[in-house]
């Protein structure tokens, strides 16, 4: 009751300030229906409560945090393992923005000395840590947006029994409202639950991609990484100490 209160509250307010005629303006459209769609816009409304702080979070994650020049980042880590200085490809990898990528291979930088095996071991563990930083959450898009479908349909179909017990029991001057009322929430139910449904599985979709783009920029730059320390093992100078790693990056 309080989620339905509040949104419906917001959405008036959107339809004062809004101008165009309060209840004859889009946002006024939105609160009346809204309200006719009964009980079933409660879990409606979670689902979109949902939908958008997953989208607000992953798209902070994956557009903003996460993101890094993968181009510009391979060059500079080239140019040091070129001239064979593993202290620089370090402290350079180290001085980038923090992300899973720089994360990987700064891991694999640092058992250099170690030999390739523990190379390849190190990048694949940090892989498996950070991998799960881009994916998390995501998946609920899509739980989300059918989520929001069959509570819609839930609507529809509470409408619809309301629909039929007026034309079973009700007293014949009420029917026409009584009818009137369970269409209106069957229909309004099913709107808003495809308003919620349709955005939540296209933005399943995009993240989804961007997930995967940035995984697979993690193998692509590990596996690049690797192959550059094999071909250049012989110039690097090694560093007297190590840095400490640091795997909260």
């Amino acid at each position: 009751m309080l989620i339905h209160t509040l949104a419906n509250m917001a959405l008036t307010q959107a339809a004062a300030e809004g101008g165009g005629g309060g209840e004859t303006g889009i946002f006024g459209t939105l609160a009346k229906r809204y309200s006719d769609g009964g009980w079933g816009m409660y879990p409606i409304t979670v689902c979109a409560i949902f939908l958008i702080a997953i989208v607000v979070d992953r798209i902070v994650m994956l557009f903003f945090r996460a993101s890094i020049n993968k181009d510009a980042f391979m060059r500079g880590l080239k140019k040091h393992i070129y001239s064979g200085d593993l202290e620089k490809a370090i402290s350079y990898t180290a001085g980038q923005k923090p992300t899973p990528l720089t994360a990987v291979i700064k891991a694999g930088l640092m058992n250099v000395p170690k030999g390739e095996a523990e190379v390849q071991a190190a990048m694949d563990e940090a892989t498996l840590r950070e991998n799960p930083k881009i994916e998390r959450r995501t998946g609920y898009l899509a739980m989300v947006g059918n989520s929001a479908m069959l509570c819609g349909l839930l609507g529809t179909v509470s409408g619809l029994v309301q629909c039929f017990e007026a034309v079973a029991h009700v007293n014949p001057a009420d029917k026409a409202t009584i009818l009137s009322n369970g269409i209106s929430e069957a229909m309004n139910c099913t709107a808003f639950g495809l308003l919620t449904a349709i955005p939540a599985l296209i933005a399943f979709s995009l993240l989804m991609g961007r997930t995967q783009h940035m995984v697979d920029d993690i193998n692509e730059c590990s596996v690049g990484t690797l192959n550059l320390i094999i071909a250049n093992k012989d110039k690097f100078k090694m560093p007297a100490t190590m840095p400490t790693e640091n795997t909260d990056a």
